[in-house]
């Protein structure tokens, strides 16, 4: 937030993906509690991965973006998060996604529910059953493929499409603000890991093309295209 408030060095990383010293101070500090509280568990962060560390993981590891959403984060809309999360055996089994601008923080893990804490204080969040007079969809504000979307969206009834930044789209499918969201382009599995815990804590499901569970761990941790829902 100290960066976030004040000037900034923009530069672009090997894969032309926009970067700065928010992203490296944040992952520094959060590599350092992790090592802290669960030495013999390996870490995957998007700027290490960046610069060429990545670690040998085996069934359990941490997956931490230090700050998704940095054209949000750029732009100073408030839309960019902090995602922590556990991988277990390929599945997300715990998450945390802290959005610092707008003071929420939403959380996850299988068999224990979620929640969200803000202002209001904290509270249980479940997915809701999808409306008889039509879905609501999410779809990205930054990225993404609209022409794709929009096909992908004929076989549906749809009331309403909304546009967010970074992983803020699986949280809102948690709490029951949304129904869908289809992703199309591409994203990596630090990404999204730690909304996909939320999201699966709190009734709801991210799959590939064909329907199977999202899994993690795969070579070059790039995700496939995908769809998350709740009910």
């Amino acid at each position: 937030m100290t960066v976030y408030a004040g000037e900034w060095n923009l530069r672009d990383k090997a894969d032309s993906s926009p970067v700065t010293q928010a992203d490296e101070l944040a992952e520094a500090l959060i590599a350092s509690a992790l090592a802290s509280l669960a030495p013999d568990i390996p870490l995957v962060a998007e700027e290490a991965f960046a610069a060429g560390k990545s670690p040998a993981v085996g069934k359990r590891f941490w997956l931490v973006d230090p700050l998704d959403g940095t054209r949000e984060f750029i732009q100073r809309n408030g839309e960019f998060t902090v995602n922590i999360a556990l991988i277990d055996d390929g599945r997300p089994v715990m998450g945390v996604v802290f959005a610092p601008a707008i003071d929420r923080l939403f959380a996850g893990a299988i068999g224990h529910g979620a929640m969200v804490e803000d202002v209001q204080g904290r509270r249980d969040i479940r997915c809701r059953t999808a409306p008889n007079d039509g879905i609501t969809v999410l779809a990205s504000r930054s990225h993404g493929d609209e022409t794709a979307l929009q096909e992908f969206l004929r076989a549906y009834k749809v009331a309403e499409t909304k546009y967010s930044g970074s992983s803020l789209k699986l949280c809102l499918l948690a709490e029951g603000q949304a129904d869908l969201y289809p992703r199309f382009g591409r994203t990596m599995e630090w990404d999204t890991a730690a909304g996909h815990a939320v999201l699966s804590a709190a009734g709801g499901r991210v799959t590939d093309m064909n329907g199977n569970d999202l899994r993690y761990g795969k070579p070059g941790f790039e995700n496939p295209n995908f769809v998350a829902s709740g009910k």
